[in-house]
């Protein structure tokens, strides 16, 4: 099996020495590749799932498939991402299968209506990831993001909350990079517009009591 060369002057990275080391047979470092990225995937698989039976089937049939297919990974990307796009199928087939009627491809043309929307809405603070971070805001957060349509909620999730660039969830979803940014300013715009509500149904309350 041939093994991927980095390019020339690029030092090799430990993510490709342990996926070549893998391809040659080294199932311990395939192993030690699971360690570094299940928790990841999970996380990415439960978002799209949202289930958690299903997401840890997910990481299973995922890892699975990658290493049943390393040979097919060309090195053009990283494996975390090839990994992720994998993930991304497994998680997205079991979500069609348990509910086809709701399901959103990701291959899907989406009218985004980019002409009406501002451009300064894109930079709203905080932003999406350190809102995410902060845990007492956390939970809100999570509930709103699981209410986006699939493919919004799946660009958000890679793009804001896994901390993918723009290049790696086009590659991870075989999306082009406009409709990767198109999707998460969709997202973004629909999860302000839902905790906009959420906070100002909040204060309505406190003021009533």
């Amino acid at each position: 099996m041939e093994t991927i060369q980095p390019k020339v002057d690029e030092p090799i990275s430990e993510e490709m020495r342990l996926v070549n080391a893998a391809r040659e047979g080294d199932v311990g470092a395939f192993e030690e590749l699971v360690r570094k990225y299940d928790r990841n995937v999970f996380r990415i698989a439960n978002h799209i799932t949202q289930n958690r039976e299903d997401a840890e089937d997910v990481v299973q049939d995922a890892f699975l498939k990658a290493f049943q297919n390393l040979g097919q990974f060309q090195g053009q990307s990283k494996f975390y991402t090839w990994l992720v796009r994998i993930a991304v199928n497994e998680a997205l087939m079991r979500l069609r299968r348990r509910r086809p009627e709701r399901m959103v491809s990701l291959d899907e043309d989406i009218n985004t209506g980019e002409d009406t929307i501002p451009r300064e809405v894109a930079d709203w603070a905080p932003n999406p990831e350190q809102l995410y971070n902060q845990a007492e805001l956390k939970e809100i957060l999570q509930k709103t993001i699981q209410g986006l349509p699939p493919s919004f909620r799946t660009v958000f999730v890679l793009r804001d909350v896994e901390g993918l660039s723009t290049e790696e969830t086009a590659d991870a979803l075989n999306l082009s990079i406009p409709a990767v940014k198109s999707r998460l300013l969709r997202a973004r715009l629909q999860l302000r517009e839902r905790l906009t509500k959420y906070f100002k149904k909040q204060r309505g309350g406190d003021g009533k009591q």
